[in-house]
C-alpha cells in the first residue's frame, strides 16, 4: 500500500524571518515557479508571522501581503498556494478577505498551543468561502500531550481539516514528537502534521518520527531556510521519505534544482546551528526572535545566550517581542 505524506513548504513565509521579511517579489516569482515544476503540494508565502502581520513590534515587510500573493499566484500552476495566518495579526473582513479573493487555496490558522479558542471565527470563516483549511499549535513544546489534544479538538470542532504542531523552538528529541504526535493522532479524526525547527539539530529525526508515530502532514523548506537555524530540508525529507516508502507526489531532482535556486536567488546565508541557536532551543524560545535578540544584545554588549535563558524562563512566545529588550536592560543593570 502507497503511503502518502502531505508536503506544505513555507520556505517563502517561515524563510522570511531569517532576512528579516525582506523578501522581493522576484525571489517569490523564482521560487515558486520551481517549486511548481518540482511538484510541491503546498507553497506558503508571506510575512514570518504570517497574513498581516508586517509592522514594527515583529518586523515591517519589504514587500506587502498583497504583492506577494499575487506574484505566488501568477508562478503557482499546479502547486496550491497557503497562507498563514494568526488572529490578531491577520483580519477576517480585510485581511482573510482579500487573500481568498487572490485565490489562496490553503489557509492555516495559528494560535499559541494552549489558545485554540481565538481560531473559531477565522476557521469558521475559511470553511464558508470553500477553501482548505488547518488548524496549527505554535510553541507546542509548551503543552503537555493531553492539552495539545484538547486544543486541537477544538479546532477539529471549528471546522479544521488537519492539525499541525509545531516546534517553534526546535526544541524537540525524537521521543517529544512520538509522544505528542501519538496522542494527537489517537485523539482526533482529522490528519495529524508536524513542522520541525533545526535548533537541536533534531529537524529531519523528528520529522520522520512524527510520521512513524502517524503524521500525514509534513513542513520542509529549500535548504532548511526559516527562523533561528532552520526547519527541516525540504529537500532532504523528499530523497528520505522516497527512500522509507513514502509518497509526496514532488520530483526529487526537480526539488534539488529549486532548492539550487533558492540557494542562489533567495538565501543569503545558509542556515546553521550557531551557539545562540542552541540554547534557544534548550531554553524552549521562539525561532523568530533570533535577528531580535541578535540586534539587541550587540547594541547592549550583552551575551545573548543569557537573553534566550531569560526569555524562556519568562516563557514569552511570539507576538511579545517588545519583552527582549526589558530582558537585556534587566541584564545590563545586574552587570552594573
Amino acid at each position: 500500500m502507497i503511503k502518502h505524506i502531505l508536503v506544505s513548504d513555507p520556505t517563502l513565509r517561515d524563510g522570511s524571518h531569517a532576512v528579516a521579511h525582506q523578501i522581493t517579489a522576484q525571489q517569490i516569482a523564482l521560487y515558486a515557479e520551481a517549486a511548481d515544476k518540482a511538484g510541491v503540494p503546498i507553497v506558503e508565502v508571506g510575512h514570518g508571522n504570517g497574513l498581516g502581520a508586517s509592522s514594527m513590534q515583529v518586523g515591517l515587510s519589504l514587500e506587502d501581503d498583497v504583492t506577494m500573493l499575487e506574484t505566488a499566484r501568477k508562478y503557482l500552476a499546479k502547486s496550491k498556494l497557503g497562507i498563514h495566518v494568526i488572529p490578531g495579526f491577520a483580519t477576517i473582513k480585510r485581511d482573510l478577505t482579500r487573500a481568498i479573493d487572490i485565490g489562496v487555496d490553503v489557509i492555516r490558522i495559528a494560535s499559541h498551543c494552549t489558545e485554540a479558542d481565538i481560531t473559531q471565527r477565522h476557521l469558521g470563516f475559511v470553511r464558508e468561502r470553500g477553501k482548505e483549511a488547518y488548524g496549527v499549535l505554535m510553541m507546542s513544546h509548551m503543552a503537555s500531550a493531553a492539552i495539545l489534544v484538547e486544543e486541537a479538538q477544538k479546532m477539529e470542532l471549528y471546522g479544521a481539516e488537519g492539525i499541525i504542531i509545531m516546534d517553534s523552538a526546535g526544541a524537540y528529541l525524537p521521543s517529544d514528537v512520538v509522544e505528542k504526535i501519538t496522542a494527537l493522532v489517537d485523539g482526533l479524526k482529522v490528519p495529524v502534521g508536524f513542522h520541525a525547527h533545526n535548533n537541536l539539530g533534531m529537524a529531519t529525526a523528528n520529522s520522520i518520527a512524527a510520521i512513524e508515530s502517524g503524521a500525514k502532514i509534513l513542513d520542509g523548506t529549500a535548504r532548511g531556510f526559516g527562523a533561528g537555524a532552520g526547519n527541516a530540508q525540504l529537500e532532504v525529507l523528499v530523497a528520505v521519505l522516497e527512500r522509507m516508502g513514502f509518497f509526496t507526489g514532488i520530483d526529487l531532482y526537480k526539488m534539488l534544482d529549486a532548492s539550487d535556486i533558492a540557494d542562489k536567488m533567495v538565501i543569503p546565508t545558509i542556515p546553521v546551528i550557531k551557539s545562540e541557536s542552541i540554547i534557544s532551543g534548550l531554553s524552549g524560545v521562539f525561532s523568530g526572535f533570533a535577528k531580535h535578540v541578535t540586534r539587541i544584545s550587540k547594541e547592549y554588549n550583552v551575551d545573548q545566550r543569557d537573553v534566550y535563558r531569560e526569555l524562556g524562563k519568562r516563557k514569552v512566545v511570539g507576538g511579545q517581542e517588545d519583552i527582549i529588550i526589558e530582558v537585556v536592560m534587566d541584564l545590563v543593570r545586574n552587570k552594573k
